[in-house]
Formats: structure tokens, C-alpha cells, sequence
């Protein structure tokens, strides 16, 4: 059970807490819960968690403002849970940083499969020999998904990584929105226009850490009607 990844669940429902708390342990998951976001921040100060499930709507800080703070500081993947038809939260929440949002109410499974979906893009270092792509003053290491400038690592979410070694696998060719949907885990479900607009916040966030100039991509281009292209020195 150590090797179990370790999530904390946020939500100042008890009732919602207990429900997701059995059914993670059940799948096999250590879990931690915090009512709140304060609470919240007094157990990242003293454990390291895989996953963070953070529901939007609380008393006090909410959860987009606590995913944004975050991100300042760490790259745990975070799964917001949010009120069903709150579209603008949900772009809110991937605008500050979260990696995937779940409408409430949901079906646990659902909420199984996402988790899934989330952990196994969290990149994993390789002990293999590393090999380098070039953007500008940036390298990217292919092997291990990391991104560095001189000797400091660029910290990049799990999306955001997913989304960098997926574009990296085909330098210099378009991928289409559909394919980095499927690519990133998102489900058939998920409607179209929600979609897209999700991968274009990510691509928007991963052009800040990777462009001189995000307003005027180099590296990361678009490909009008065919999607989205890295193209590295």
C-alpha cells in the first residue's frame, strides 16, 4: 500500500468527502481529506500528495483561487470538481492552473477514470540517456519530459507535460485538437466545443513558459485548420 498514490480530496461536503474517501480507498488509493482550503494548506505544508481533488464552490478561498496559488509553488495535478453548466468556472479553473475538471453531480466511476487518466501522464524519469530539443534559450528532454533553462528546471503541470511530449513525438507536423483531446485522456463524452476550448487554455499556458513572446509563437505554432505544431530549433 505505499507504493498507492496518495490524493487529497478537498470539499467542505462531509457527506462528499466520506463518499469519495471510500470509494478511492477501495480502488486501491491512499486518501487524505481537508475541508477547506486553509485546511487544505496545512497538509501540503507536510505531505506531497499525486493528485489534488478540489471542489470549486467553498466557504472562504475557493478553488480556483487555491489551484492559481499553487501553481505558484508546485506542479500536483489538480481535478476541480465543479457545479454542472458552470462553463465559465471550468475555464477559470484550467486558466489557473487545474489539469481537469468533473462536473457535479457525477458517477464515481467517472471520477476513478479520471484520476487514472491523470496519473499516467504525470511524467516519470527515465534512467535512460536523455535526448534534447532546442527552443531558443529552452531545452526540452525527450526522455524523461522535463524542460530546462540552463541548469534550472522549468516546472510544467501534468497536462502541460503530456501536452509538450505529445507535440515533441512529431516535430514539425500538425496535430489536430481531436487527436491531443484523446491523446490528453479527455473522454468521447466531452463535448466538442469544451474541448477544444480546453486545449487552447493549455496550449495559451504552455506558450507562456516556453515563447519569448507568447502573443507571437515561435516554437509552439498554430496551423490554421489543422491544429497545433512544435517546431525546435
Amino acid at each position: 500500500m505505499s507504493d498507492a498514490p496518495h490524493i487529497l480530496v478537498v470539499d467542505d461536503d462531509e457527506r462528499i468527502r466520506t463518499l469519495l474517501r471510500k470509494f478511492l480507498v477501495k480502488n486501491g488509493y491512499l486518501v487524505s481529506m481537508a475541508t477547506d482550503a486553509a485546511h487544505a494548506r496545512k497538509l501540503l505544508r507536510g505531505l506531497e500528495f499525486d493528485l489534488i481533488v478540489l471542489d470549486v464552490m467553498m466557504p472562504g478561498e475557493d478553488g480556483i483561487s487555491l489551484t492559481r496559488d499553487l501553481r505558484k509553488r508546485v506542479t500536483t495535478p489538480v481535478l476541480l470538481l465543479t457545479a454542472r453548466g458552470e462553463t465559465e468556472d471550468r475555464i477559470a479553473g484550467l486558466e489557473a492552473g487545474a489539469d481537469d475538471y468533473l462536473p457535479k453531480p457525477f458517477e464515481p466511476r467517472e471520477l476513478l477514470l479520471r484520476t487514472s487518466a491523470i496519473l499516467r501522464r504525470v511524467p516519470q524519469a527515465q534512467p535512460a540517456g536523455p535526448k534534447f530539443m532546442t527552443l531558443g534559450t529552452l531545452r526540452y528532454d525527450t526522455e524523461r519530459g522535463q524542460l530546462f533553462e540552463g541548469e534550472s528546471h522549468i516546472h510544467l503541470t501534468g497536462t502541460e507535460a503530456a501536452l509538450l511530449r505529445r507535440l515533441a513525438e512529431t516535430p514539425g507536423q500538425a496535430v489536430s485538437r481531436i487527436d491531443l483531446t484523446q491523446d490528453l485522456g479527455r473522454g468521447p463524452s466531452d463535448e466538442v466545443e469544451g474541448s477544444d476550448r480546453a486545449i487552447d487554455v493549455q496550449i495559451t499556458r504552455l506558450r507562456r513558459k516556453i515563447e519569448p513572446d507568447p502573443k507571437e509563437p515561435r516554437y509552439l505554432q498554430t496551423v490554421r485548420g489543422a491544429g497545433y505544431m512544435l517546431m525546435p530549433d
